[in-house]
Order: structure tokens, then sequence, then C-alpha cells
């Protein structure tokens, strides 16, 4: 499937989606609810959960990453290095569809990561996924106390990141039902590239920054760990995660990608492109 091009279309904000679902015109300024009060993570930060015996790599969590091969022998020109990486935080069962999300991103197909498109962009990829059959939100660990070395190694390396997450309809402040993706983060130049990619293939997408749970904007936050102080942070809604999937399982979802799924993943492909 190809990206979708054509005249950029502005983006959504808040305001104007609630003012069409609503059929009234939104009156003053657009405001994302305050921040609301949430549990403590169980582990402190990646660290921590490493180290707890309770928990077990290949039974309760799985890591996976890409690092692509660069060299340089040349005496007479400069070759190109890898500048980008994916990030998926809270994959497989932690936030259903990040994972998958994250390798097609990255220009891999989730069911056998294969290059897709043929001849396209590869770009890096790191993942924590939740891989129990039950209770896997025990294992998030939030974006500000990720310290998995690799997934720092990578980000600290990287020109741009773009972390994929998952969040409900209240959390983004949207009706209920409502399919969206939050686009947070502190690169500006990216953050504004991927509004608008989304706005012009149809895709709700509102931009987070404001957002007080959502927003992507601490340094801390490993999506901002990069060479540039600065990444993208995504928040799909989890309508928005459901319609990607026609059997919405950690085990079939690598197989029962939609074309929404598509749709979202050129759209982002396309703003990194450019």
């Amino acid at each position: 499937m190809t990206a979708s091009t054509g005249v950029t279309v502005p983006y959504l904000s808040r305001r104007s989606i609630l003012a069409a679902m609503t059929g009234a015109a939104a009156v003053g300024p657009a405001a994302f609810p305050a921040a609301r009060a949430v549990a403590a993570d169980t582990f402190a930060s990646n660290t921590a959960l490493y180290a707890d015996p309770s928990v077990d790599e290949g039974t309760d969590y799985a890591r996976r990453h890409r690092r692509h091969a660069s060299y340089d022998d040349s005496e007479t020109g400069a070759a190109t290095y890898p500048t980008t990486v994916i990030l998926a935080l809270h994959g497989g069962g932690i936030e259903p569809g990040t994972s998958e999300l994250c390798l097609a991103i990255a220009g891999y197909h989730p069911a056998d990561q294969s290059p897709v498109p043929a001849g396209g962009p590869v770009y890096d990829y790191w993942m924590f996924e939740g891989i129990r059959s039950t209770n896997n939100s025990e294992l998030h660990v939030t974006s500000t106390h990720c310290d998995d070395p690799v997934g720092w190694s990578l980000a600290r390396g990287a020109r741009r990141a773009v972390s994929l997450h998952g969040c409900s309809p209240a959390q983004a402040g949207v009706p209920a039902g409502t399919s969206a993706v939050l686009v947070g983060g502190l690169d500006t130049d990216l953050r504004t590239a991927l509004l608008a990619a989304y706005a012009g293939v149809g895709i709700v997408a509102i931009d987070a920054v404001g957002n007080p749970d959502l927003g992507g904007t601490d340094p801390q936050n490993i999506v901002n760990r990069t060479m540039t102080g600065a990444g993208a942070q995504l928040e799909l809604t989890t309508p928005m995660r459901t319609a990607m999937f026609t059997t919405n399982t950690r085990p079939q979802r690598r197989h029962t990608t939609t074309s929404a799924f598509w749709r979202f993943v050129e759209a982002t492909r396309a703003a990194l492109a450019n």
C-alpha cells in the first residue's frame, strides 16, 4: 500500500472534534482535562522490573529491538547512517496494538518482519512487551521512568524518535467511542508534520501539547532523550487501535491488520520521510 498524498488539511483540535460530535459550536479556548490521579506503577523503572525475581523474561515480558548496521569506508564521500528510532514502551498486552504499529512504522510487517514496503526506508526500533495471558498492566513503566539500556542507547543515538502508546477516550478528553490519536512530544517540527499527515488521510489527530497526562513534553520521557532533546509521542485511543485488527488478540493481531492500520502506518511514515 502507498501513502496517501495531496493537499494538506489542517489538523483537528479537540475543540473542533467536540463541536462536530455535539453539533454545537465550542465556546472559549480548548482545554484538556485536569491531570488525573493515577496509582503508581508497580515497578519504579525497567531496572527495578528486571531485578524482581517474581518477574521472568520470556514468561511475563519480552524485549525486542533492531539496530541497523552502518559503515563508511569511503575517502571521497559520506554515507548515511540511522537517525530515527521507533519505540513501543508498553507493547504486547499492556497497550494492545502498539507492538504491531512499532514494527510496521519501522518498515517491517508485524506478521513476519519482512520489509514493507519492499525497498522502503527502515528504522531502528525497540519495544517492551507484556506477554502474560492476563494482568499485563502491572508491567507498565511510565515513559519518564523507562531506563532500559538498549532503549536508552537507541533513543540517545537518534535525531528523531516516535513512541507508540494507547489510551482511552476518557484519558484523551474526547467522547466515548472516539477514534483519535493525540500527538505530543517536544519535537515541534515532527509533531506538526504528523498532525498534517493524519489530517490529510482523514485520521482524527489532536495536538496533545498542554495535556497534563498525555502531552509527552517531559524532558525525562525516553522519547525526548534524543540527540536533539525532542521526540514525538503518539497516544491512540482504544477504538482507534481496535479498528486496526480483525482479531484483537496478541497472537492474532500481527496476522489480521486492517486498512485502518496501514493508513495510520503510511501517514506516520510519510511524516518521517518528509
